[in-house]
C-alpha cells in the first residue's frame, strides 16, 4: 500500500505546499491520510482512497457528498453564529474541477480541509456525550431536510432492506454452504421469531405512513466529532447518505450509544442497553429535528434502535453462515459471537421498551 502521498495531493486545487502525510484514524473501508503543510496560515487535509470494490460508482457517490455538504455549508452561512467550516466537511476539487481525482492505477481519492481541535470516541463515556451525539445527528437531519432536487444515489443499494436481508438469512440456513447451521440454533430460532415484528418500517414507509428522506445510513458514535469541550462539532463519513428512513439513523445510533458492552462483547452479561444514554441521546435528537419529523415517525424512534441492532445482528449471523465472507474476523466464530452480542442488546431492548417509549412520548 505504499502509495506517494505527496504526487496525489499535487492533483487537488490546493494554494499550500505539502510537508508530510501518514496514516490516520481507524476506519475499515477507506484508506485516510492526515496531509500537514508548511505555512501555518493554511489548512491541513485529509487524503481517502475510496474502496470503489465496495461502492462501485465513485463519481456519483462524490456528487452526493458534494450536494449535501454545499447545501449544509448554505444553510450554515446563513445561521446566526453558525461555524461552516468546523460544522461540516469541506471537499476540495481536483485540478480538473471533479470532486475526486482517479490515478493511473484506477484508484480514486478526494480531499477534506482537516478540522483541527476535534474529538471522536469509539464509546459514549457519558449521558452528556450521548446528548451531544443526538444533538449532532440531528441538526444533520434537519440541515438537510430540504435539500431539493432528484433523489440522491444509492450508494449501497438495498442496504438497510430489511425483506432482503432476511431473504439472504433464510436462503444461507437453506443452503448452509459452510455446514454451520448446526452450530447457531439459538441465534437462527431468535431471527424466525421476531421476522415478521421487524419489518415494519419497512412496510410503514412501503404504505406511504412515513416518508422517505434522506439518511446517513451509519450513525456510530465515532461518525460525530465534538469539539474540545466535547461539543457537537459535525458529522462525517457521508460515503452512506442516501434515501432512507430516519429510523435507520436514530436505531442505528441507539445501537451504538446505549452499549454497555462491545459490538462482539464475549460476556454477554456486559451487555445492556444503558437507558440514561438512550435518554440523552433522545433529548438531543428530538430537540433538533421534532420540528420537521412526522408523529408516526416520532412513534416508531424507539421500536428503531431494537430493528437495527437486530439487522446488525442478522448481518453477523448471516454472513457466518456464509463463512465470513463480508465481515473482518479475527477468530472461526467471530461474527457468530459479534451476533451473540447484538442479540442480547435487543433482549435488553425488549425488557426496557415501555420506558424507551415513555421517554419518546415525554421528550
Amino acid at each position: 500500500m505504499g502509495y506517494n502521498i505527496k504526487s496525489i495531493f499535487s492533483n487537488f486545487s490546493v494554494s499550500c505546499t505539502f510537508k508530510w502525510g501518514e496514516p490516520y484514524g481507524s476506519g475499515h473501508i477507506n484508506d485516510t491520510f492526515l496531509v500537514k503543510t508548511e505555512e501555518s496560515n493554511k489548512p491541513d487535509y485529509i487524503l481517502q482512497r475510496i474502496n470503489h470494490h465496495i461502492f462501485k460508482n465513485v463519481p456519483k457517490l462524490q456528487d452526493n457528498i458534494l450536494r449535501v455538504t454545499s447545501h449544509i455549508r448554505k444553510k450554515l452561512e446563513q445561521t446566526p453564529g453558525a461555524n461552516p467550516d468546523r460544522e461540516t466537511l469541506t471537499l476540495i476539487p481536483a485540478l480538473d474541477g471533479k470532486p475526486y481525482f482517479k490515478d493511473q492505477e484506477g484508484n480514486y481519492w478526494r480531499i477534506y480541509i482537516f478540522i483541527d481541535k476535534n474529538r471522536s470516541y469509539d464509546r459514549v463515556e457519558s449521558p452528556a456525550q450521548a446528548y451531544e451525539g443526538g444533538k449532532a445527528f440531528g441538526r444533520f437531519q434537519f440541515l438537510i431536510s430540504d435539500l431539493e432536487g432528484e433523489p440522491l444515489y444509492e450508494t449501497i443499494p438495498n442496504f438497510h432492506n430489511m425483506d432482503m436481508r432476511l431473504e439472504t438469512f433464510f436462503q444461507t440456513v437453506e443452503n448452509d454452504p459452510a455446514k454451520r447451521v448446526a452450530l447457531a440454533g439459538p441465534e437462527i430460532k431468535f431471527v424466525e421469531e421476531r421476522s415478521i415484528e421487524m419489518t415494519k418500517i419497512l412496510r410503514l414507509g412501503e404504505e406511504g405512513i412515513i416518508p422517505e428522506r434522506i439518511t446517513h445510513n451509519d450513525t456510530k458514535f465515532n461518525n460525530v466529532l465534538l469539539d474540545e469541550n466535547d461539543k457537537r462539532l459535525c458529522v462525517i463519513d457521508l460515503d452512506t447518505v442516501m434515501p432512507g428512513y430516519i429510523h435507520y439513523d436514530f436505531g442505528d445510533s441507539i445501537r451504538t450509544t446505549t452499549n454497555t458492552g462491545n459490538e462482539d462483547e464475549k460476556d454477554l452479561s456486559k451487555v445492556e442497553m444503558d437507558i440514561r444514554l438512550f435518554e440523552a441521546y433522545s433529548k438531543g435528537f428530538l430537540e433538533e429535528t421534532k420540528s420537521f419529523l412526522t408523529p408516526v415517525e416520532i412513534e416508531n424512534l424507539a421500536f428503531s434502535g431494537k430493528m437495527m441492532t437486530f439487522i446488525i445482528g442478522l448481518r453477523f449471523i448471516t454472513d457466518y453462515l456464509d463463512g465470513d465472507n463480508y465481515f473482518k474476523t479475527h477468530h472461526e466464530h467471530h461474527n457468530l459471537q459479534r451476533a451473540k452480542a447484538q442479540f442480547k442488546l435487543v433482549t435488553s431492548m425488549e425488557r426496557q421498551f415501555e420506558e424507551m417509549q415513555k421517554i419518546i412520548a415525554y421528550l
